[in-house]
């Protein structure tokens, strides 16, 4: 067998592997073609969805349509920047750690999504995207902040073609989104210039999160405010949900392997701190939670000290404002 041929024969049985393995495997130079993750965004609609149910929770508490958003991670297409820059929003950051960029499938999704902008497609629910978080009371599309004449301007056929043009060349000095990978610092763009960050399902990807959360407070502007859905879950690192916290930090430490990403095992409690450290005020939290199989007892050293809530909390939406200083 060639090593060619050795190679993508491990690639496709890398993920019948243990994880524990499969982290070892990552550390041999050319053993496993890693993936470059990047989740759903490839699909209009979870990009519609997404992006909506974070709109719709924002204006219930009174924020307006933001000019300027930010998204942490937006994944394998700028589709969720794409819906803010169809629903009015006039500019986007999106901060990435890998690059996922792709022409053809940012195309592919804006097109997708100008069709369901059009006809005010109600935000896909439950049913359809069941692992989607937040869930909202009500699906139907969000036409008190989404109003005919907000719409009217946002998909005017000019515009629409600046953002097309957008995304042939994100380096274009008049691009309406900036794209930045990798990044890791506050420096990556000026302070106080964003009206909302938002992030789906990444934060708990993030390796330095308290540099994170200062970033996201000097970006932010004065009265701006950043909406996050985070996932405490194990992803595919255990079999229980939560058994990631069983694993000691050598352990983990074989698991990840060298790849570039995965999760940082970072507690609901540790964001609710890092909120209050870096002066956010928490409008609103929805959590999620989950039945443990384990007792803290049975779970690593390090995390033996877990709360309870922490230790049955699978996701959390966070709803939070900057604070004046």
């Amino acid at each position: 067998m060639s090593s060619a041929s050795a190679n993508q024969t491990c690639h496709t049985s890398a993920m019948k592997l243990s994880p524990l393995v499969y982290g070892i495997c990552t550390m041999v130079p050319g053993l496993i073609r890693q993936s470059a993750g990047g989740g759903n965004s490839q699909s209009a609609r979870y990009c519609y969805s997404v992006w909506l149910r974070h709109l719709s929770i924002a204006h219930a508490h009174g924020f307006a349509l933001p000019k300027t958003v930010a998204e942490l991670g937006p994944g394998n297409s700028l589709g969720v920047c794409i819906a803010a820059l169809l629903s009015g929003v006039e500019r986007c950051f999106a901060f990435e750690v890998v690059d996922h960029t792709d022409a053809a499938i940012n195309l592919t999704v804006f097109d997708e999504l100008v069709a369901l902008f059009h006809a005010r497609e109600p935000i896909p629910g439950e049913d359809e995207l069941p692992e989607v978080k937040p869930y909202l009371d009500s699906y139907h599309f969000p036409a008190d902040v989404l109003t005919d004449e907000v719409l009217e301007r946002a998909l005017h056929p000019e515009r629409l073609a600046r953002i097309k043009t957008t995304l042939t060349d994100l380096s274009a000095p008049e691009a309406l989104i900036e794209y930045q990978v990798p990044w890791h610092d506050q420096a990556s763009m000026p302070a106080e210039c964003v009206d909302m960050i938002y992030s789906q399902a990444v934060l708990e990807h993030v390796d330095d999160l308290e540099q994170t959360y200062a970033a996201m407070f000097r970006w932010l502007k004065p009265d701006g405010f950043m909406s996050h859905q985070v996932d405490f879950r194990s992803h595919g690192t255990a079999e229980e949900w939560n058994g990631h916290w069983a694993y000691s930090d050598l352990k983990w430490r074989l698991i990840r392997g060298n790849r570039n990403h995965l999760i940082n095992r970072v507690p609901h409690s540790e964001h609710l701190n890092q909120l209050a450290l870096n002066n956010f005020r928490l409008l609103e939290e929805r959590v999620v939670r989950k039945c443990s199989s384990y007792r803290t007892s049975e779970l690593a050293r390090r995390f033996r000290t877990m709360s309870q809530d922490d230790l049955t909390t699978s996701g959390a939406f966070m709803l939070a404002k900057r604070e004046p200083t």
